[in-house]
């Protein structure tokens, strides 16, 4: 059994803009920058087994100062990157709106892909294996990742519908709790934001 906490990264400039995607080269803003900072502090009462993340610089950012912190290396998995989104990388939200198939893509998710990119169906199959390799290793590890990751692993193990994915809201930086083990899984926290007191762990549930 595994506590899995999942971060989404924090603040960039693309965010509310235009796509990043799986685009290398783009890093925190001041703003996120702070939000890593704050994790560091947040997390401080957690007994941390080990750190994960996508291979893209703004997760990387993001988990730095906490593995600072705690002198554990970073871990890159290619499970927890970025959906790919082909064509629309780099794309402005703005000039999306008048295509057709975007809308298509918004309202069902599940079996629409952008040109040339990755089906939801694919994150959710390659984050949700790497999940079952990893409950065993340690009791909480922390994956720094995207938030349609985020979504999707969540949505699995909730049992909502992918066309309906968006109704679970995660923000730069939030925290989201999964307990996962061998013939159960807990949702134990969703969305939660990184300021504030730290964060304890909810009391395990008696099986």
């Amino acid at each position: 059994m595994a506590n899995f906490l999942f971060i989404r990264h924090g603040a960039h400039d693309y965010l509310g803009r235009a796509i990043a995607g799986s685009r290398p080269g783009v890093h925190l803003n001041e703003i996120g920058r702070q939000q890593a900072e704050h994790l560091v502090d947040k997390l401080s009462l957690l007994q941390i087994g080990a750190i994960y993340s996508g291979p893209l610089e703004r997760v990387g950012e993001t988990a730095e100062p906490l593995c600072r912190a705690r002198d554990l290396p970073l871990q890159v998995a290619d499970e927890f990157t970025e959906i790919g989104l082909g064509g629309w990388t780099d794309r402005a939200f703005t000039d999306l709106a008048a295509e057709q198939l975007w809308g298509h893509y918004n309202s069902f998710r599940s079996s629409t892909t952008a040109p040339e990119g990755e089906l939801m169906l694919e994150v959710q199959a390659r984050v949700v294996r790497k999940l079952t390799e990893l409950r065993r290793e340690q009791e909480l590890v922390v994956i720094v990742t995207h938030g349609d990751v985020i979504r999707t692993a969540f949505a699995h193990f909730l049992g909502v519908h992918l066309d309906l994915f968006h109704r679970i809201e995660i923000d730069p930086a939030s925290l989201s709790l999964l307990e996962l083990g061998d013939n159960f899984v807990h949702v134990r926290l969703l969305n939660a934001p990184s300021t504030g007191s730290p964060l304890e762990l909810p009391g395990v549930r008696h099986q």
